[in-house]
């Protein structure tokens, strides 16, 4: 069907303007400021803004972790997500040792398709790089699977060494993929965990004690030194310490390709959250862990001056009863806090209304850039001739409160339980259709496509 968008104040990451979009089957194929052509349906979007769908490029759905497995599966997870304004996913494939990529990845699609209501993507979490795994990096790229993640963290699951981690490099600077850094020294850590159980000292807040700003910095540093070695871009994930932005400000500053996310807990939390009464401290055990407020000034900063280029989610919900698993030993708290739903409104209600980025960088953070760098523009994350109709109508006047009450997200708490926002989405399209209506989802479980993304050139 055809739909057309009157009277929007269209945003793009460039370009901000009162116009009118046309949607012709899943495409956006006309803009302008006085369409007049008919529509099986036209939609007056008068004093909202008309922004492309969110972009999530970090999120764990239907994922397993210490026992328990993330409360969110792809049929709720993306369902909140749309609520929130974010009409494309990537998620993260997991290869267990032993196991292949193609596993991974095959075990991944099954968990997704027939569930996800919006489009995804994945990336792929390698455990273990052999040389068969190398081979296995090419055939994802031509798979559309363009992205690798590695972990300087969590040693014996995920943690590779650092030559697993610069060979995996030099495979991507020939098969165009991109590497994915989750940047902390796992070794350090695990020597501080285990002083503190020995210590006695086992609340969830020797979580964030242990894994402390400087070794994430490090990582961080040691991430990008390889990455200058073996002459590839890397994106640095959820960073949360100014200790490791200003590694990142550094490679930048050298002109290299280094790119860096932060996410909303980071902009909004800090480690004061920990100290909340009884196993309250648990809900914000997540990897990296929330850092002294003064780091929120010093991430916004980054934001503004580029030097971050994407606000992802992480999204790894676990309800009280799993968080309550590592009651008397905080390491075995599930790592993770649910976020999809609420990203677009925070950072808008945080970032665009207190002056600290413009309308244009709120649509580069949260759609535009994360489809540059992850092989998916100009199919996503803008609004022109061409791309496909994803397209939020954002009312930057209405006010929310954010709650477990009131979200989609199937998990028992929310990290920002009764703070305000203003500014929320209203309406929703994925790929021209109405999915988000009225408070109501309108879409349809399965809807989502996966997505093929383009590898570097």
């Amino acid at each position: 069907m055809s739909l057309l968008i009157k009277n929007g104040t269209i945003v793009t990451a460039t370009d901000q303007y009162v116009g009118d979009v046309f949607v012709d089957g899943e495409k956006i194929t006309t803009l302008g400021t006085a369409l007049t052509m008919p529509a099986d349906r036209t939609i007056d979007a008068s004093g909202k803004y008309v922004i492309p769908g969110g972009i999530d490029v970090h999120t764990h759905l239907d994922m397993p972790f210490g026992g328990t497995t993330s409360a969110d599966d792809f049929e709720s997870g993306t369902i909140a997500a749309a609520f929130g304004g974010t009409t494309t996913i990537v998620d993260f494939a997991i290869q267990y040792k032993g196991e292949t990529l193609h596993h991974a990845y095959e075990t991944w699609m099954q968990k997704a398709q027939g569930k996800a209501a919006i489009d995804y993507g994945f990336h792929m979490i390698i455990t273990e790089l052999s040389d068969q795994v190398e081979v296995e990096m090419d055939g994802m790229v031509r798979e559309g699977v363009t992205s690798f993640k590695l972990f300087m963290a969590y040693p014996g699951v995920f943690m590779l060494d650092d030559a697993s981690i610069f060979r995996a490099m030099l495979r991507t600077g020939r098969n165009g993929g991109t590497i994915c850094m989750h940047a902390e020294n796992g070794g350090v850590i695990d020597v501080l965990v285990k002083k503190a159980l020995a210590e006695g000292k086992t609340a969830p807040k020797y979580h964030a004690v242990t894994r402390p700003a400087r070794a994430e910095g490090e990582a961080t540093h040691r991430a990008i030194a390889l990455a200058e070695i073996a002459d590839v871009p890397v994106y640095i994930v959820h960073l949360s310490a100014a200790e490791a932005l200003e590694m990142v400000t550094d490679a930048r500053d050298r002109g290299l390709p280094a790119y860096a996310e932060t996410c909303p807990q980071y902009l909004f939390l800090s480690e004061d959250n920990y100290d909340e009464p009884g196993f309250e401290g648990s809900k914000y055990v997540m990897s990296p862990p929330l850092r002294a407020r003064a780091a929120q000034d010093t991430l916004w900063r980054g934001l503004a001056f580029n030097d971050l280029q994407a606000i992802a989610t992480d999204h790894c919900p676990f309800c009280m009863k799993e968080k309550h698993l590592g009651d008397g030993d905080f390491s075995k708290i599930p790592n993770g806090a649910p976020g999809v739903e609420t990203r677009m409104s925070l950072v808008y209600d945080g970032g665009v209304r207190t002056g600290r980025i413009s309308m244009n960088r709120f649509v580069e953070l949260t759609s535009t850039s994360p489809a540059k760098i992850f092989g998916m523009f100009p199919r996503k994350g803008t609004i022109a001739p061409g791309s496909d109709a994803d397209i939020v109508i954002f009312d930057p006047k209405k006010t929310t409160t954010l709650s477990a009450k009131t979200h989609h997200m199937k998990v028992d708490y929310n990290p920002y339980e009764g703070r305000q926002v203003t500014g929320v989405t209203e309406t929703v399209l994925s790929r021209g259709k109405v999915i988000i209506e009225g408070g109501r989802f309108t879409g349809r479980a399965g809807a989502g496509a996966f997505l093929k993304r383009s590898a570097r050139s």
